[in-house]
């Protein structure tokens, strides 16, 4: 298996993992965003440094400016997605982050000499069109929401693109230990000043947010690592299928026609872009003469 299918297959397992923990964020609404945020860092410094230590990695890595960046950027986007999981729909909170492939290609064009195809911009417009179809045809949400979502997306770009950068310089658990100690300290003082205890099955929610996540960071990281920031980014998108179902299931939410026509747009980008770049990949058939 090339290193390019490999990292598709990292960021499928990874997306259904991220999947999985915005379910756990949204289960616990009287949560604040930056409390729960607080939560997973504990986890994933502890799980980190733990691992680090056993592979006798150093823990700061040796790219430190890259790395605080990767966390500051890591920090802000999912403050943002938390706050758009706990205000909207578990798909809809979903799709307008995953516009973070398109920044994520964009911004590698300049961050790490990426080249794009002409018709790859043709497929991000096509999934870009299918989250303002979404927003024009869904009332729970606003203009705001989708100005949060593109926000978002360009930080998780900027945090993507250090992952890139840093692939072979950093070990993956030092890319990720970066976010939780740049984000302890900011939201351990937060948490000093506005504690909401957690009651009961809270608990047990937060502990999976951490645990969900930290996976799905790790098997991120590799996919990063191992294929081009355009080719993996893309398969983002699938997470809106898982959060669909997800939704319905949990949450009991539903949409229109044209908001799934939406969300159908956004796939449809997604599927010729991975398909496409498979086919520049593949090696020219013999002549046969």
């Amino acid at each position: 298996m090339s290193d390019n299918l490999r990292g598709v297959w990292y960021m499928a397992l990874a997306t259904f993992l991220f999947a999985l923990m915005t379910v756990f964020v949204k289960l616990v609404p009287e949560i604040p965003a930056l409390e729960i945020i607080f939560f997973r860092a504990i986890i994933s410094v502890t799980l980190c440094y733990w691992g680090l230590k056993r592979a006798r990695v150093p823990i700061f890595g040796n790219n430190k400016p890259m790395l605080i960046l990767r966390g500051i950027a890591g920090v802000l986007a999912l403050t943002l997605n938390f706050y758009l999981i706990h205000e909207i729909p578990l798909a809809t909170a979903s799709t307008l982050t995953y516009l973070a492939p398109i920044s994520t290609t964009l911004i590698g064009i300049w961050f790490v000499k990426e080249k794009v195809s002409p018709l790859q911009f043709l497929f991000f417009a096509v999934s870009f069109a299918g989250t303002l179809v979404i927003q024009g045809f869904d009332a729970r949400v606003s203009l705001f929401h989708l100005g949060v979502g593109i926000v978002t997306s360009l930080f998780m770009g900027i945090a993507y693109n250090c992952v890139r950068k840093l692939s072979t310089s950093e070990h993956p658990l030092v890319i990720i230990f970066y976010f939780p100690f740049v984000c302890l300290p900011v939201t351990g003082i937060w948490c000093l000043l506005f504690w909401v205890q957690p009651q009961g099955w809270a608990w047990f929610h937060l502990l999976m947010v951490g645990i969900s996540s930290q996976v799905a960071q790790y098997y991120m990281t590799r996919a990063y690592q191992l294929a081009e920031i355009s080719t993996v980014s893309i398969v983002n998108y699938t997470g809106i299928i898982y959060a669909i179902v997800l939704g319905f299931i949990l949450f009991g939410e539903g949409f229109n026609l044209l908001t799934y026509a939406g969300m159908a747009l956004v796939l449809a980008g997604v599927g010729l872009n991975v398909i496409f770049k498979q086919r520049q990949k593949a090696p020219p058939l013999p002549d046969g003469n």
